[in-house]
C-alpha cells in the first residue's frame, strides 16, 4: 500500500501536462501583521513541496459588503450586483484548486472581513457550483494567547466554508482542525517566536498541498 505522499507525486505527475495546480492563500487580517506572517510561511510550506503554486491575497482595505440576499445572483444567474472589491476577486476564487484561509482570532471568532467575503461566495455557488464545490480549503488562526480562540475560530470558518461546498482539510495529529499560532499580541515577530504554532502552520500548509494534488 502506497503513503499518502507517493499517491500525491504520482498525482502531480499525471497534472503537469495540463499546469500545476494552485493554492490561494486568503488574509481575512484588516492589518499586515500576525495572521499575514502566519499566511505567508503555510504557503511557503505548500510551494515547497513542489506539488503546488500558490498565491497570496489580502481582504486588507479593500470593501468587501456581506451578501443582502436580494437573489439578483439566482434570478439573473449572474455573480453579485454589489459594486465593490469583490468583483476583483471572483476570478482569483474560480480559478483556484485549493484554498487557505488565515484570521486573527476577533471574539473567539473570525474577522468581519472573512464574513464578509464567505457570504459573498454564494452567487457561484448558485450558479457556478463547480468552481468550488469539492475544492479543499483550510483554516488558520492567529491568538494573542496560546489558548485565545483559535480552536473555535477555526470551527466558525469551516462551518460558513461547508455552506459552500469546499471540502475541509484538517492539520496532522496533535493539531487537528488547522494551523494554530499566538503571537503573544507582538504582531509578526510574535509569529517567529512561537515553535509550536509554526509547526502547526507549516504542517497545514503541507497537507492542503497534498490534498490539493490529490483531487480534481
Amino acid at each position: 500500500m502506497t503513503n499518502s505522499v507517493e499517491v500525491t507525486v504520482e498525482s502531480v505527475a499525471k497534472h503537469h501536462a495540463t499546469g500545476m495546480k494552485k493554492v490561494l492563500g486568503i488574509c481575512t487580517s484588516p492589518r499586515q501583521a500576525a495572521s499575514w506572517r502566519a499566511l505567508e510561511l503555510a504557503l511557503e510550506a505548500a510551494s515547497g513541496t513542489g506539488l503546488v503554486e500558490t498565491e497570496f491575497i489580502s481582504l486588507r482595505g479593500k470593501e468587501i459588503k456581506s451578501c443582502n440576499h436580494c437573489n439578483y445572483c439566482k434570478r439573473e444567474k449572474k455573480l453579485c450586483i454589489i459594486d465593490d472589491d469583490m468583483k476583483e476577486l471572483y476570478a482569483k476564487v474560480m480559478e483556484a484548486d485549493a484554498y487557505l484561509f488565515a484570521s486573527p482570532v476577533y471574539a473567539m471568532n473570525a474577522t468581519p472581513a472573512f464574513y464578509a467575503f464567505s457570504s459573498r461566495l454564494r452567487p457561484i455557488m448558485a450558479n457556478f457550483p463547480e468552481k468550488l464545490r469539492n475544492k479543499p480549503v483550510a483554516c488558520i488562526a492567529v491568538g494573542g494567547k496560546r489558548n485565545g480562540g483559535q480552536e473555535t475560530t477555526i470551527s466558525s470558518m469551516m462551518n460558513a466554508l461547508i455552506t459552500r461546498g469546499f471540502l475541509i482539510v484538517g492539520n496532522e495529529p496533535f493539531y487537528y482542525s488547522g494551523g494554530m499560532a499566538w503571537s503573544n499580541d507582538e504582531g509578526a515577530a510574535g509569529i517567529d517566536k512561537d515553535s509550536v504554532g509554526l509547526e502547526s502552520i507549516r504542517q497545514i500548509g503541507k497537507r492542503i498541498a497534498e490534498v490539493c494534488s490529490l483531487f480534481r
